[in-house]
């Protein structure tokens, strides 16, 4: 079969003819249609993701929609390695699938999976997000917190605070849901104070999938104007700015902010999986939206490279 392949580490997939899978005990085939280019796919491909096995060769992407063998369509995710979902055909457990509602088409539903996904189990896994809170989407302007600012919305936030470098982005967000933006300037300190007057109007939640200097002045913030309030509830989630930050001890002592990460790992696969079953019924409900460009699988090596986040690639491959 037809497949986009990883043959040397830190390498461009190829496109090429990889074994015929086979499903076993426990597991079903998958006709695949369309699988998305993503963050974490690409950086699996590249070996640096925590989720990473090294092994090689290996067909790339971690999820996609296709057909079983009897002709249910379905969203999957995490075929079983080396198989991947970037290919003509691919093998996850059963547990793994879950059936798309007919309002939803391939395309969306394959871009859609890992960004909405991210958002929807910070929320509603890790920090709880309750009607009438208040989060805050630091680096709202991706694909993925784009979706995180409507999702938010949708599971009844009170008022929605959206950060991110790409001013023009940031102000469409306020017709996706957003109550206030915040551009993320060099000078950290009026980035501190701007940080500083939404938490001392009350914010619940923190979503972030930068990282880096945001993040830490951030956390300064939130730790000063947490001391006589509730926990603040920071999910990490990306690590687009930095992989790294400075962590005063202070701040977490000092104060009820409550640290945590959302991803793989951090919630057991059931529960990640019947997220994403959530978020592909309410996609169309909600009217997510989410901007996607379709590429043939055959054009995955001059692809891969030049690809941006915003539109969704997604690879058509049937």
């Amino acid at each position: 079969m037809k497949a986009a392949i990883v043959l040397e580490p830190g390498k461009a997939p190829v496109y090429g003819d990889f074994k015929e899978p086979v499903a076993g005990d426990g597991e079903v085939r998958i006709n695949v249609n369309a699988a998305a280019l993503s963050n974490v796919v690409r950086s699996r491909a590249s070996g640096k993701h925590y989720s990473s096995s090294g092994d090689l060769p290996f067909v790339v992407g971690i999820d996609g929609v296709g057909r079983l063998d009897d002709g249910r369509r379905v969203y999957f995710v995490l075929p079983r390695p080396p198989l991947g979902s970037m290919s003509e055909r691919t093998v996850v457990s059963s547990g793994q699938c879950v059936a798309l509602p007919d309002g939803l088409d391939d395309v969306t539903a394959a871009a859609i999976g890992i960004p909405g996904m991210s958002a929807w189990a910070a929320m509603k896994e890790r920090a709880k997000l309750a009607d009438g809170e208040t989060v805050l989407v630091n680096g709202a302007t991706g694909t993925a917190g784009r979706l995180a600012v409507q999702i938010a919305k949708y599971m009844g936030a009170k008022k929605i605070i959206a950060t991110g470098r790409n001013i023009e982005v940031l102000k469409s967000l306020a017709a996706l849901g957003a109550d206030v933006t915040i551009p993320l300037v060099e000078d950290t300190d009026a980035l501190e104070e701007a940080f500083r007057a939404q938490f001392a109007d009350g914010v619940d939640i923190v979503v972030d999938y930068l990282w880096g200097p945001s993040a830490e002045r951030l956390i300064l913030a939130a730790a000063k104007a947490g001391k006589d309030a509730a926990p603040i509830r920071f999910v990490q989630i990306g690590s687009v700015s930095a992989p790294n930050i400075t962590l005063p001890s202070a701040a977490l002592r000092s104060s009820a902010l409550e640290l945590m990460g959302s991803g793989i790992g951090s919630i057991p696969l059931d529960r990640l999986v019947r997220s994403i079953d959530d978020l592909m019924q309410a996609t169309a409900p909600g009217r997510f939206e989410i901007a996607t460009k379709t590429v043939p699988l055959s054009a995955v090596e001059e692809t891969w490279s030049t690809a941006a986040n915003i539109p969704r690639i997604v690879f058509k491959v049937a």
